[in-house]
């Protein structure tokens, strides 16, 4: 059976407009951008069997547009649509940082460094620099590290910021391993930090974890 004689509630474009992108499985959304089916089976059955084979999603999407386009029922007309759509996904957080309005909501913060730093199969410690008004000046990532460890100096972070008459800082790192869970190592860079931007007044408004699922804000626990 094809997906357009399926009941209208389970087709996934009619799930989406009625109801939004966020009731639809990873398979459905994919199933979306490959628009249809091959040999025998629909759009909804190929996602289902990349993901499995080659998933879960941000490892099958994390790769290159020219890795995609070598995997089954994917081609280069498919695989540029995707990695397209992930761009897009990538400037609409940037311009919410962008556009001079104060970041007042860490979650949009979160998201911004999540794209930013969890494609990476390395440690990235990265700083989003902010003026009096909590509006973005500009996001750098300042340092490089192993798989499971980046090396942190403060005295650069402090250098930059001044450099960037910068009042304030949001700071994010990444585990490649996937778990957000942070570490005393992580807790106690965040100490370090703070106190040295403060002997130049600069705030240290939130350090963040980026891993598998929602990026993890020290401040809202307390440790910022």
């Amino acid at each position: 059976m094809r997906i357009k004689d399926w009941p209208a509630s389970e087709r996934p474009r009619e799930k989406l407009l009625n109801h939004g992108a966020r009731h639809l499985s990873d398979a459905e959304l994919l199933a979306i951008f490959l628009g249809s089916g091959l040999r025998g089976r629909d759009a909804v059955q190929i996602s289902r069997d990349l993901l499995h084979r080659h998933g879960p999603l941000r490892q099958l999407l994390d790769r290159s547009p020219r890795e995609l386009a070598k995997l089954p029922a994917l081609g280069p007309a498919r695989a540029c649509r995707l990695a397209a759509a992930l761009e897009l996904g990538n400037r609409h957080l940037a311009a919410a940082l962008t556009r001079g309005d104060a970041i007042s909501d860490p979650h949009v913060a979160g998201r911004y460094f999540s794209q930013r730093l969890r494609h990476s199969p390395h440690e990235i410690f990265a700083a989003l620099f902010l003026d009096t008004r909590n509006r973005a000046i500009v996001f750098e990532e300042m340092f490089h590290g192993t798989v499971d460890s980046t090396e942190v100096h403060p005295r650069e972070l402090v250098r930059r910021a001044l450099q960037h008459n910068a009042a304030a800082i949001i700071v994010g790192h990444n585990h490649p391993s996937g778990c957000t869970l942070p570490s005393a190592a992580d807790r106690a860079m965040t100490t370090r930090l703070k106190q040295a931007l403060a002997l130049v007044d600069i705030h240290l408004l939130d350090h963040l974890i980026v891993g598998d699922g929602d990026p993890v804000s020290l401040a809202e626990r307390g440790w910022v």
